[in-house]
């Protein structure tokens, strides 16, 4: 079983308190069946998060909306399977998507694993979105570096050379600096 279904379904199986229907999603392969469980009305998170994340890793679009919504939830877990999960998807609205969460001030705080999802997608609108969400955590006191860290470390990795002039920025920051002078050397060209 793969690593990050496992660490879901123990922390869900914990969550849904031993419930036969928790066992039941677990094992079915219907995914007409599992889709139902998205839109049904009075079904518990951990059965949604659940379905979503199966149907998602298995390539089913029925699934993105939910993930979406999981991907912008308060708990880190839940955001960390739907990153999983939307990474696996392959539906086209999904760079989009973590982009618009990612540059979201009023959810920045939950803005790491959006950032991460658009740095393993590789997408067109990664380096555009790293770089407006890390401009913005450049700003004197702002509580959110572990953002700014991930967007410095993504902006590295995906070395594009419009990324050049945040990470400069970055460097005046001592939180940042050494994580940024890393990404610098990722990037291809003139320093």
């Amino acid at each position: 079983m793969d690593e990050e279904l496992r660490s879901l379904t123990e922390r869900l199986r914990r969550e849904s308190g031993g419930s036969t229907a928790y066992g039941h999603l677990v094992a079915t392969g219907d995914t007409g069946e599992l889709a139902e469980v998205l839109t049904a009305p009075g079904q518990p998170l951990w059965a949604r998060e659940l379905v979503a994340f199966r149907l998602g890793v298995a390539g089913d679009r029925r699934a993105f909306e939910s993930l979406v919504l999981l991907l912008n939830h308060r708990d880190a877990e839940r955001c960390a399977s739907a990153a999983y999960a939307l990474a696996r998807l392959g539906d086209p609205r999904t760079a989009r998507a973590a982009a618009a969460l990612a540059t979201n001030e009023l959810r920045v705080a939950y803005a790491l694993h959006p950032v991460r999802l658009l740095v393993a997608l590789r997408a067109p609108e990664a380096v555009p979105a790293l770089i407006t969400t890390l401009e913005r955590r450049l700003r004197p006191h702002d509580p959110y570096r572990r953002v700014a860290l991930e967007c410095v470390a993504g902006l590295g990795a995906l070395g594009d050379r419009r990324a050049r002039p945040v990470l400069n920025e970055a460097l005046a920051h001592p939180a940042l600096a050494e994580a940024a002078v890393h990404a610098l050397a990722r990037i291809p060209g003139p320093r």
